[in-house]
């Protein structure tokens, strides 16, 4: 069973699960149909917010359940109460979880010198933030306590996504260069010296780490990002690669010049990258696709939620956790100042 079937990482995983043998019902709030999918996929409904509906759903039972929107503490009880008919589960979290050796996290970056600076590689071992309620991190950091402490009665497999990539994306970080590039922009501005680190995740290859998970249950953490954690400067040439543009890209040594200006999705004072040796152990995990190889499907994507559209009414959710990140004006206006 897999919750949260219709969005970006549940199409893929699906499809892999699929493949390896699996009968897979698929639940999503609008019961979505992949074109990818066989036939023989079974499509629900399903709020994830009804306890009862979710308790139903499972029925007498399911051999691995995989959810891909649980967040928060309450949701982890949710599934642990139904431990007895579940086999296993395999539950997306997020690296957001994860602080430095001086408390930092996500959580403090917008305050003075509040980024964290995490050992690179980045590995499962690091100190997390203590749960809670108040935050994305925090609520992520519950859902792993609640899931974790029921060891000895559901075998979990907790997942920690970086920057995940790929079509169907609410939020995709690479909208920042496409759109720039669809609107003849051939000059951005990267703060950092445009080598900013922030791991990116592909959804196939979260997708091959859930099916290995579902076949081996276990309790355990896994980092879950690509086999390369680009800068963002490689990232910008490489969407330019696919687009068949050439632009420039302006590099500023520290912080965005401007509170609109080289302030990228991917823009990091230190980076993070995530160390894949547990998942490789574990699982066998052998990355099935690297960050350029997918990005043509990710660029079409994105275009073509573009065409004829504002942005902001095509990735609202963009919008609302960005911001303004096309201040053409700002960028033009910045060298004179």
């Amino acid at each position: 069973m897999v919750i949260g079937a219709g969005g970006q990482i549940g199409r893929p995983a699906v499809h892999a699960l699929v493949r390896d043998g699996w009968e897979v019902t698929a639940a999503s709030r609008g019961g979505t149909r992949d074109p990818a999918w066989p036939d023989d996929v079974r499509t629900v409904r399903l709020d994830r917010e009804d306890d009862l509906a979710l308790a139903a759903l499972v029925g007498d039972g399911c051999d691995v359940l995989v959810d891909l929107v649980a967040y928060g503490a309450r949701h982890g009880r949710q599934l642990t109460a139904l431990a007895d008919r579940i086999g296993s589960a395999v539950v997306v979290s997020s690296v957001s979880v994860y602080e430095d050796d001086r408390g930092r996290g996500f959580d403090t970056q917008d305050q003075p010198d509040g980024f964290p600076e995490y050992p690179v590689p980045l590995t499962e071992k690091q100190p997390t933030v203590r749960p809670g309620e108040s935050t994305y991190s925090t609520r992520k950091a519950a859902l792993e306590h609640e899931l974790l402490a029921a060891e000895g009665r559901l075998p979990v497999t907790v997942l920690r996504p970086g920057a995940i990539h790929g079509p169907y994306c609410r939020t995709p970080r690479e909208l920042y260069f496409v759109k720039r590039n669809l609107d003849g922009r051939r000059r951005r501005v990267l703060s950092f010296g445009g080598q900013s680190r922030f791991h990116p995740a592909g959804v196939h290859n979260i997708a091959e780490l859930i099916r290995l998970a579902a076949s081996r249950p276990g309790s355990r953490v896994l980092n879950a990002v690509d086999p390369d954690a680009p800068t963002v400067a490689e990232i910008a040439a490489a969407i330019d690669a696919v687009m068949g543009i050439e632009a420039e890209s302006v590099l500023v040594d520290g912080p965005p010049p401007a509170p609109t200006v080289g302030d990228t999705p991917w823009s990091v004072p230190v980076p993070v990258v995530c160390d894949m040796s547990a998942a490789e152990r574990e699982l066998g995990y052998r990355p099935v696709a690297r960050y350029a190889e997918t990005l043509p499907e990710t660029v079409t994507w994105i275009e073509g939620q573009l065409a004829g559209r504002d942005w902001r009414e095509a990735y609202p959710k963009m919008f609302q956790a960005y911001g303004d990140l096309f201040d053409y004006a700002a960028e033009d206006a910045w060298p004179a100042k």
